[in-house]
């Protein structure tokens, strides 16, 4: 062991870490699929004119919303113990998500000018060709930016999968860390993977942002 930082840590760990950020990049991308998706349906379901359709979905929008992550990713790991790890990682982010991006969708239908939904209404089209063809490609558009912040934030939320064992960036570098008694290299190294990899991206949501609000 080196009193100092100690590089050759660094240089074996990148593998491993590189590794691990796979299993992060995977669990981040579908679970951003899944809340997308999801967040969607929620908010077409909010909108439904029975309350026997909104009550349910807006007590399990808010029971999600009022938990924590970590606690709904071990609930789940206990209830479906035979089920992969990842596979729970991957529902529970998204399903976390989607209780944020329905609120998104929500307000991105919301701003859709009422002279669309009228001239839709004028023009006779049937309710299913007026929101796929008029309301919901105006309003996903308006909310691509805060879809990929959540997306951003999904990402650096992901080390909380290491809890069900989900063997992802953070759970390589803890584990070899205890191994080699080099954790503030092997984190120091993880945090800088998050930092390249997350950095680059906030740029360009907060440049699609600006690009949509002209």
């Amino acid at each position: 062991m080196n009193d100092g930082f100690d590089w050759d840590a660094v240089r074996e760990s990148l593998p491993l870490l590189l590794e691990g950020f796979k299993v992060t990049l995977l669990a981040t991308v579908l679970g951003t699929l899944v809340a997308a998706v999801l967040g969607l349906a929620v908010a077409m379901a909010g909108r439904a004119p029975s309350r026997f359709v909104t009550v349910p979905v807006r007590v399990v929008t808010e029971f999600v919303r009022s938990t924590p992550l970590l606690v709904q990713l071990v609930g789940a790991a206990a209830l479906f113990n035979t089920v992969e790890p990842l596979y729970i990682g991957i529902t529970v982010l998204g399903i976390h998500y989607a209780a944020y991006t329905s609120e998104v969708y929500r307000a991105g239908i919301d701003g859709v000018p009422q002279g669309q939904w009228e001239a839709c209404r004028a023009l006779s089209l049937p309710p299913r060709r007026t929101w796929q063809a008029v309301i919901l490609p105006q309003a996903v558009r308006n909310v691509l930016p805060a879809l990929g912040n959540y997306a951003i934030s999904m990402f650096k939320e992901t080390p909380f999968l290491a809890v069900i064992t989900v063997q992802e960036m953070v759970f390589e570098a803890r584990k070899y860390g205890a191994e080699n008694f080099a954790y503030t290299e092997v984190f120091t190294l993880a945090g800088l993977i998050f930092l390249v990899a997350s950095y680059p991206t906030s740029l360009l949501m907060r440049k699609l942002e600006k690009r949509l609000g002209h």
